[in-house]
């Protein structure tokens, strides 16, 4: 299990739990707005047993440990890692952007949440990742998770070349989902030439029209 760097406690990452969190190099997409890209190639790796040291001292003081990155499910010891630390009594969140269906899967029975990137509506990835990526893996992770007994929620970061449209065909797509979340666009310091983001009140009507398929909608980062 590589791990790019390991936050000892937030109280953000994981719903209602003060938690630490994992995050791994390495990603299979390329999100040009993406706030984690020095750790995708980040040569100067944590020693895994460093961390679960930690976690070993850290317990009861903490409730879960959420593995994020890059993308978790690219790394061969994710479901070692994952039964090690739950063993020391740690609730486990996973961040994924469900590329890995198989994957999700094979530790579905192991994690207690799964946070789900929905990047954009089927057929308009292009608008995120810069090379072009079948989007069919991601709804097949969609379509899992909601046939699953797991708790999940999905998300999506309101870019600035997505409209309204576009999040409500996300919703649709997902209907009946336990909990959506639109979060709000942050500029990255690294793109000189910088979209604004979409307003709060654009991200506002997006909610509502959300919600005529997923009533648990919510709003993050406004």
């Amino acid at each position: 299990m590589q791990i790019a760097g390991f936050v000892k406690n937030s109280f953000l990452d994981y719903p209602g739990h003060i938690a630490a969190v994992v995050f791994v190099p390495g990603c299979n997409m390329d999100c040009w707005y993406c706030h984690n890209r020095a750790l995708w190639k980040k040569e100067n790796l944590i020693d895994p047993h460093t961390v679960e040291d930690y976690l070993q001292k850290r317990r009861g003081f903490l409730d879960g440990v959420v593995i994020s990155g890059g993308e978790p499910t690219l790394q061969k010891d994710l479901a070692d890692f994952i039964r090690r630390v739950r063993k020391m009594g740690y609730l486990i969140k996973l961040d994924t952007n469900g590329l890995k269906p198989d994957i999700v899967a094979s530790v579905i029975g192991d994690v207690d949440y799964v946070a789900m990137d929905l990047k954009a509506p089927s057929g308009k990835l292009h608008c995120v990742v810069s090379f072009d990526l079948d989007d069919t893996p991601i709804w097949q992770t969609a379509d899992f998770l909601m046939k699953s007994s797991a708790d999940y929620e999905f998300r999506t970061t309101f870019m600035p070349f997505l409209t309204i449209d576009d999040i409500e065909a996300i919703a649709k797509r997902v209907q009946g989902a336990k909990r959506y979340f639109i979060q709000q666009y942050r500029r990255p310091e690294s793109i000189s030439i910088q979209p604004d983001p979409p307003s709060a009140d654009t991200i506002k009507k997006a909610a509502e029209a959300a919600r005529k398929f997923i009533p648990h909608t919510q709003i993050r980062g406004l």
